[in-house]
């Protein structure tokens, strides 16, 4: 039998960032590239993206309104299976979205939502630092990606 760990106390552990690893370029208000990509493409199949949006303080509601322009753009997308916007904490978002297969996600890279990212003004002005880009592939999933 598994013992599960303890559920925390504190409200505020729920709204801890979340992400593999730390980011590597600390807050600042000096301009940044945008967007930040880690990962490999590795071999084709099921791939996703995880991405950490940080906003500046007072910008949050600009964020959410990139989400929904974005989320407008990936309705067009066959290749763009799941798509979630979400939200952690006052100013800490995320995207989560998967595809079929590499060249699934090199298309939506392409696409209107890989436009909003590449505006680097816009997102010097709404975000805190460059949203952090994760590749990943999919190992599971209950979901129907693609269709």
């Amino acid at each position: 039998m598994t013992k599960t760990p303890p559920r925390s106390p504190r409200p505020e552990d729920l709204a801890t960032a979340p992400g593999p690893v730390e980011h590597p370029e600390p807050s600042s208000n000096a301009p940044h590239r945008g967007v930040l990509v880690t990962g490999e493409n590795g071999e084709d199949g099921p791939k996703a993206f995880y991405i950490h949006i940080e906003a500046r303080p007072g910008k949050e509601d600009d964020v959410i309104q990139m989400l929904r322009e974005i989320y407008g753009c990936v309705m067009d997308e066959p290749a763009t299976g799941p798509w979630f916007g979400v939200r952690y904490s006052k100013t800490t978002f995320g995207i989560f979205e998967a595809f079929p297969n590499i060249r699934g996600r090199e298309a939506h890279v392409a696409g209107g939502g890989g436009d909003i990212f590449r505006d680097n003004a816009r997102m010097n002005e709404i975000l805190a630092r460059p949203a952090h880009v994760y590749r990943m592939d999919v190992l599971f999933n209950k979901a129907t990606v693609g269709e």
